[in-house]
């Protein structure tokens, strides 16, 4: 009866005063002892409240009740559907809205409406997933500073896709230690091309030069990077390198070069298709006409071929030597081995990067002399 009561008076009562009555009637919902059929009513008089004209009547009733394990659930779900000020008590705090609730929230909702779901205490996977996957810059960013939000490597690698050139977001990735390889590489390559779009950068260096420049330093991180991951993450950063274009020969010998021999080994079985400790065993032990038929399986042309063999073999002595300056030793031999005979062709232009390669290590070296002559000086 006093539902019925409260129902006649709200088709008269002003705004503010339905406002009022709305969220007490929430709380008396959640709080007091009823009877079943008076639970029953004040159920069906908030049912009613949802489509009261007024905004400030449906916040109320969301202010009340939006926390509570115990509010009527198709109540909840109305409310976190409606205007964002109002949805966003439901949705931030009702623990009754289910993971395809919020699912469908997100697909369906607004900007304001994924930002509001990224907010949440506890965010799951699957949710945090379909974030990743729509949600923009904004909602992103309260993801991944959600420290309640579970996300799975998948969407973290969605996340750099889709949002590896803002600043903000790339910051936040790389700061996570759960950030797969694969989105680790894809950051790079979103680094290497805002350096690229600098306008200084662009008028002051010749275009062909700066591709090249830009590409020698993604393969220079990525050689790096998989200095780095574990023997789990090497098939698929070799793979994702792989479908996206990055195995090339330069990127190969730059591995090589660097002695990054198990990530090397890793991209020769994926390119060969040979089983993985037929590699490793030609790698380390095989002849030169054993190793020189492996690389020309995994795609590489006979001109450069040779170039790798030699690159093997002088890893091999400098891995027994112990070598603090792997790089440029290989890197050095090379040039002195192929340099006059490579005058064109892929040969060369392999042999020039490697020269790159060469200097920088040699600059990096003579850094490191003045370093610790000047510490012995003081």
């Amino acid at each position: 009866m006093i539902v019925e009561a409260f129902l006649r008076w709200a088709e008269t009562a002003k705004a503010g005063d339905r406002a009022r009555a709305a969220n007490a009637l929430g709380r008396a919902y959640l709080q007091s002892e009823m009877a079943v059929a008076e639970r029953a009513a004040a159920e069906m008089a908030m049912t009613f409240l949802l489509d009261d004209p007024s905004p400030q009547v449906r916040l109320a009733l969301a202010e009340a009740i939006a926390f509570s394990p115990d509010a009527p659930r198709a109540v909840i779900l109305s409310l976190a559907a409606d205007q964002p000020e109002i949805a966003c008590h439901a949705v931030t705090c009702s623990p009754l809205l289910m993971d395809a609730d919020l699912v469908d929230l997100a697909a369906g909702g607004s900007d304001i409406t994924r930002l509001l779901i990224a907010a949440r205490g506890t965010i799951s996977r699957p949710v945090s997933a379909a974030l990743a996957e729509i949600g923009d810059e904004e909602a992103i960013l309260c993801l991944l500073e959600n420290d309640g939000a579970a996300i799975a490597p998948c969407s973290l690698k969605r996340m750099a896709e889709r949002f590896g050139h803002c600043c903000e977001v790339r910051s936040l990735l790389l700061d996570r230690g759960d950030l797969p390889v694969e989105a680790r590489q894809l950051l790079t390559q979103h680094v290497s091309v805002a350096l690229c779009n600098l306008a200084l950068v662009q008028e002051t260096i010749d275009p062909s030069r700066l591709h090249r420049i830009s590409r020698e330093a993604n393969e220079a991180a990525i050689v790096s990077i998989a200095g780095e991951i574990t023997s789990r993450e090497i098939s698929d950063l070799v793979e994702h390198l792989r479908t996206s274009g990055h195995l090339t020969p330069s990127f190969l010998m730059h591995a090589l070069c660097s002695g990054k021999v198990e990530f090397f080994a890793g991209a020769i079985v994926n390119l060969t298709g040979c089983e993985e400790r037929r590699v490793r065993s030609i790698l380390a032990t095989g002849r030169m006409h054993a190793v020189r038929a492996l690389y020309e399986a995994a795609g590489l042309s006979r001109e450069i071929s040779a170039l790798f063999v030699e690159a093997t073999l002088l890893w091999r002595d400098a891995s027994k030597k112990l070598s603090a300056t792997m790089l440029g030793d290989v890197c050095g031999k090379l040039l002195e081995r192929f340099r006059r005979h490579a005058t064109h062709g892929p040969q060369r232009e392999l042999l020039e990067m490697i020269e790159r390669l060469y200097i920088a290590e040699q600059r990096q070296q003579a850094r490191v002399y003045v370093q610790v002559a000047s510490l012995a000086a003081a």
